[in-house]
């Protein structure tokens, strides 16, 4: 089929021109090496590549553009859309020698977004100066709407707002934890016991149960892994995803342990496995530890306010066990991901009710962690002003309303995405997920905050 269109496009170039390939080719500037073939033919694949892309397939777009370069070396665009593909992994290191070499390639003609590409590569990596001043160039490029639609001046006010944060001489507590919890691949979303002594997480490692691949990104599905703190070599160690019949062959996160270590919370996701009785999308699940010393088989929470067709996952518990907080995309039309809140009626789930505007932005609201008390609550959000990305926040609950989220500050927040952040006050310590740079790659880790001497800040 890919050969038949290709051939008819060329068909309908010779017909409309009206002269042979053998002239085609003698007109070919003497300063090119690619011939018409081979620019048609990248043509073709540089449009697939983008179908690819915008379709999530972002490793399969990847190897597409690197096909047109091959063909076509002296084009700005497959070097431009490589630079995209890796930004879009979080390979910021490659995204920046792509989009430069496209830039160096022809800055006549490049698409101003290379800019925008530029600067956000710049943020990501905490150079603030260089990220302005590429931000301001496409500013200065773009139509009133694009820039507008790619958020801009919002970066602008992201870096202004970090190098605010940097200059205050406040340092970053977060700590890399130690042992073999944190691997290349990604770990995020610890969950410590009472004692602090055991620790639940999950990865995307390669002994995933299954073995399965995620088409789209090309990473391995999602597992829950349990650990133990080591007292003598002062590291988490005995690492491990063989947890009773905790996992599927799907995607299976641990999101919230109740107080009494017997109910575990979690988002599992089927859809992508063969078979009846899967979920439609990323669900709430519950297990129980029984009376045997083993997990339950996860089962889905029923309640057609809870579980929809659409995305819901990232529950947090109140220590009685009686509020529920939760993420869902169910306005994606509208917005990003938002929280919801639902209460135990006896035994069953209420309806689950959508928080205010005061918490809820356009942006994403994500990862939430509710206090015992049910007073504070903390979460991630790109919507609320912060250093870029996913930052953390915290609001209070005053009865009828919340109040205006505060963003953590650079002790918690990066310029990258800071997720899945818990606080547990007697151990004076705090869990978080966030970036690692490696070289010109990186991935998610998880991180340790000591809490020592933390007061709540204060609301308006």
């Amino acid at each position: 089929m890919k050969f038949r269109l290709l051939f008819l496009i060329f068909s309908l170039f010779l017909s409309l021109n009206s002269f042979s390939l053998t002239n085609l080719i003698k007109r070919t500037p003497p300063d090119s090496t690619t011939s018409f073939i081979d620019k048609t033919s990248a043509l073709y694949l540089l449009e697939d590549g983008k179908r690819m892309f915008s379709e999530g397939k972002v490793h399969a777009a990847l190897n597409q553009f690197r096909a047109v370069a091959l063909k076509d070396p002296r084009s700005w665009k497959p070097l431009y859309w490589i630079g995209i593909c890796h930004y879009s992994m979080s390979n910021f290191g490659f995204a920046y020698k792509y989009a430069h070499e496209a830039l160096n390639m022809n800055s006549v003609d490049i698409d101003n977004e290379v800019y925008d590409l530029l600067g956000k590569i710049y943020h990501h990596e905490g150079k603030l100066d260089s990220a302005i001043m590429n931000y301001e160039i496409a500013l200065s490029k773009l139509s009133h709407h694009r820039s507008r639609d790619l958020e801009i001046t919002k970066k602008i006010e992201q870096c202004k707002f970090a190098q605010s944060a940097t200059a205050s001489g406040i340092k970053n507590k977060k700590v890399h934890m130690k042992g073999t919890v944190n691997t290349p691949f990604n770990e995020y979303g610890s969950i410590l016991t009472q004692d602090g002594k055991t620790m639940y997480f999950t990865s995307r490692r390669i002994d995933t149960k299954g073995g399965r691949v995620n088409p789209d990104d090309q990473e391995y599905f999602e597992d829950v892994y349990k650990t133990k703190w080591n007292q003598d070599t002062q590291q988490w160690d005995s690492v491990t995803n063989h947890i009773d019949r905790i996992n599927s062959d799907g995607f299976d996160a641990f999101s919230a342990l109740s107080a009494d270590g017997l109910t575990a919370l979690m988002t599992v996701n089927t859809s992508a496995l063969p078979g009846k009785n899967i979920t439609t999308s990323s669900e709430i699940f519950e297990s129980n530890f029984t009376n045997k010393g083993k997990w339950s088989t996860p089962k889905r929470i029923i309640n057609s306010t809870i579980n929809t067709s659409f995305f819901e996952g990232s529950p947090t518990l109140t220590a009685d066990g009686n509020t529920m907080y939760f993420v869902s995309d169910r306005n994606g039309n509208k917005k990003s991901t938002d929280i919801y809140v639902c209460t135990k009626k006896g035994k069953t789930w209420g309806e689950a009710v959508l928080l205010s505007d005061t918490i809820n932005s356009i942006g994403a609201e994500t990862t939430p962690f509710i206090t015992g008390d049910g007073r504070y609550l903390f979460f991630s959000s790109d919507g609320h002003l912060g250093m870029g990305g996913l930052d953390v926040f915290v609001s209070e609950n005053l009865g009828n309303t919340w109040s205006k989220p505060i963003n953590l500050g650079i002790s918690v927040n990066s310029v990258n995405n800071d997720t899945h952040f818990k606080y547990y006050p007697a151990l004076n310590k705090a869990v978080i997920s966030s970036f690692e740079l490696i070289g010109q790659k990186s991935s998610v880790d998880m991180y340790e905050i000591d809490m020592t001497n933390f007061e709540y800040p204060k609301g308006e």
